[in-house]
């Protein structure tokens, strides 16, 4: 093994902080009165929905509400320039559009029993409320989410009202202000539908949980604990990459903060190994994003699907366990083959006992288990998140390290109800609620630009609903396509990617659930499966090139070239990404997502194994040794053909494959690896 490494400073958390923002959008640091004021909404927005939680309120009374929180802490938290990124205080444009706000939507909730019903004759006073909500949710976008979605969302409004003067097939009547802002701020099929609702009420109750664990030492015991079950082999730094994000990726919610965090304690480790900066960064993307598609938190867009297609959450956690646990074996695969083709070095890896981490802090692993059981026994997605969060503060309280709220004894001389620590003074006692105020404030806190693009994409959802645009827009993709699922589920990948360019993971996906998923559907791809291809698309997007936010992130930690390591990401995620071709281009295909008998499930499953060790031979280009340009395009062919599980025909591609890997295995001590002298070499065919 080689000398541990430590010449390269881990980077401080504040560095951290600084990469995640600079992709997911940064915000000021209020200080003195304001920042407390700031940190008591936000303690108090928290505070509210875990309440709502539990309680029952009229739909849009409660999204008004959870609108104007979002509003008010996006103006005062995120900058409307540059210049006043670094003010400690609001400016004064920023407190006039929180108030603005508060009256534009307040407004909704003082005539609430006589505005429902003004969708189709809005009053004078509805249309001037009405429009500000409009522009405020543009400007909140503009400066929580970017100029990108805001640019989407104003071209859609603008299509609301020109219809009339465009060609076919995208004319369409033509519709005047009074009828677009009773469609997009009275009816709940505007800023205030299903995206919006979902925020609401499953996002940010997974948000504040993923912040109470993150707050309790979870994100340090999940990268030590994967370093710990996989640090012995040669292949240890990558498989603790990857194990770690699928550990931490879940509560957290965000692939950018889930590569930065993983990376900046496993990246000495990458390049001690052999890793090139642009590899290392591509592989902590690549389980950045992995783990916004893991059980048994997933991303914000599933809770959509469950909301979209009327299904339980649990019942879209099942089905993706099948793909996920594909995912996660197409990078391990990958992880693998790189170990041989780039020859790399076992490492000294410094992690404790996994079975001693696991016994002192078992409680931490409550994330995997405890939401999936609470469904499991009866429980609403919204009530077993709830509860979990409730498990969460309690068992923290078992270890002092972990603990978010702290206790002791108060001194004899200290008086009053507030200590001079900034604890409680109860009874004698002492207590310090400092850890879960900060997760409190956390959670909400990284909610804000969701809800601001779950409002703008309402918008989106609203104008299409009002204009038909979805099925018009199907019926031209169908057009070009010829009709043909296959070649309209290419260009329904290829909008996705070109959508998920410019818009976060949430939107890319609402707005092609509307606009792809009909077109999907009049093909005979099930409405499950194809919720699910776009879900998985607009995920893929976030590792593309040339903006993906993942790599731009990993690059920035790692030092790497941008590009190559958006290119690498794309490697490591590619193969995976064929998965849904196989659940939409066949019904038997359907058994990846358990909806087929078993005989299927297990079929399907194995062929599509099977198809994802050949699509990564051909990328990384080694399978039992190095693989030839023949060898390569064999199996490149043959994972193409397993796309499309449909019995007979998979046969000659698993005979090649299979062909190929004898063929290999007899071949393999004729290829001597040029690093057969050096350290870690295998002896065998290498770079």
């Amino acid at each position: 093994m080689e000398p541990r490494d430590d010449t390269a400073p881990t980077p401080s958390q504040a560095a951290l902080a600084e990469i995640v923002e600079e992709y997911e959008g940064k915000t000021r640091r209020l200080a003195g009165h304001w920042g407390l004021l700031v940190a008591a909404l936000l303690v108090l927005m928290s505070l509210y929905h875990l309440y709502a939680g539990q309680a029952t309120f009229v739909r849009q009374v409660h999204l008004v509400r959870f609108l104007i929180f979002t509003l008010v802490l996006t103006f005062l938290l995120y900058p409307g320039t540059r210049r006043s990124l670094q003010r400690q205080t609001p400016t004064w444009w920023d407190v006039a559009l929180a108030l603005a706000s508060i009256v534009s939507l307040g407004y909704v909730l003082w005539d609430f029993e006589r505005f429902i019903y003004r969708s189709y004759i809005p009053t004078t006073p509805d249309l001037v409320l009405g429009t500000a909500t409009i522009l405020l949710v543009l400007e909140a976008t503009r400066r929580a989410v970017g100029n990108a979605l805001l640019l989407v969302v104003c071209g859609f409004l603008a299509y609301a009202f020109v219809g009339q003067v465009l060609p076919e097939p995208w004319a369409h009547r033509g519709y005047d202000l009074q009828r677009v802002v009773g469609q997009l701020y009275i009816t709940l099929e505007g800023i205030f539908g299903v995206p919006l609702e979902v925020a609401a009420t499953f996002i940010i109750l997974f948000t504040i949980y993923g912040a109470i664990l993150d707050a309790s030492g979870a994100g340090k015991f999940f990268v030590d604990l994967a370093l710990a079950l996989t640090g012995h082999r040669r292949t240890g730094p990558g498989q603790a990459v990857t194990v770690a994000s699928f550990l931490l990726g879940g509560p957290s919610g965000s692939g950018v903060a889930t590569t930065v965090t993983v990376g900046a304690i496993t990246y000495p480790m990458l390049r001690r190994a052999g890793y090139d900066r642009e590899s290392a960064g591509g592989l902590l993307s690549a389980g950045g994003i992995g783990a916004v598609i893991s059980p048994p938190i997933l991303g914000a867009a599933a809770f959509i699907i469950a909301e979209i297609l009327r299904i339980s959450y649990l019942q879209v956690l099942i089905m993706v366990s099948i793909p996920t646990v594909l995912y996660y074996f197409s990078i391990l695969l990958m992880i693998e083959f790189d170990a041989r083709r780039m020859a790399l070095r076992r490492v000294e890896i410094a992690a404790g006992n996994a079975r001693e981490l696991a016994l002192r802090y078992w409680y931490l692993l409550s994330s995997l288990v405890l939401i999936p059981i609470f469904m499991i026994v009866g429980f609403t997605a919204i009530k077993a998140v709830f509860w979990a969060s409730v498990v969460a503060v309690a068992t923290s309280l078992l270890r002092r390290e972990t603990a978010l709220v702290t206790a002791r004894r108060a001194a004899a001389d200290e008086r009053g109800l507030l200590a001079a620590d900034g604890g409680l003074r109860v009874d004698g006692v002492v207590v310090r609620p400092a850890g879960l105020l900060k997760a409190l404030e956390d959670g909400s806190r990284q909610v804000l630009n969701v809800g601001v693009t779950c409002a703008a994409a309402g918008i989106v959802v609203g104008v299409v609903n009002l204009t038909g645009l979805g099925l018009k827009l199907s019926d031209v993709i169908i057009a070009y396509a010829g009709g043909q699922l296959l070649p309209t589920l290419v260009f329904a990948a290829i909008a996705l990617w070109v959508l998920g360019l410019a818009l976060p993971i949430t939107a890319t996906y609402i707005i092609a659930a509307v606009i792809v998923a009909p077109a999907l559907t009049k093909l005979g791809v099930s409405e499950l499966a194809a919720h699910l291809f776009i879900f998985y698309y607009a995920i893929l997007s976030e590792v593309s090139p040339p903006v993906g936010l993942a790599p731009l992130a990993a690059a920035a930690l790692t030092g790497g070239r941008p590009f190559r390591t958006m290119m690498m990401a794309w490697k490591y995620t590619l193969p995976a990404f064929v998965v849904p071709f196989m659940f939409t281009t066949h019904p038997s295909g359907l058994g990846l997502l358990l909806q087929a008998p078993w005989p299927t499930v297990a079929q399907v499953t194995a062929i599509a194994l099977l198809g994802l060790v050949a699509a990564a031979s051909a990328v990384t280009g080694w399978l039992v040794r190095q693989c030839t340009v023949v060898e390569r395009a064999i199996l490149a062919v043959a994972a193409l053909f397993l796309l499309y599980p449909a019995g007979l025909q998979d046969v000659p591609a698993i005979a090649a494959i299979v062909a190929v890997a004898i063929f290999q295995w007899y071949t393999r001590t004729g290829m001597v690896s040029p690093h057969a002298g050096e350290p870690g070499g295998t002896g065998v065919a290498g770079r």
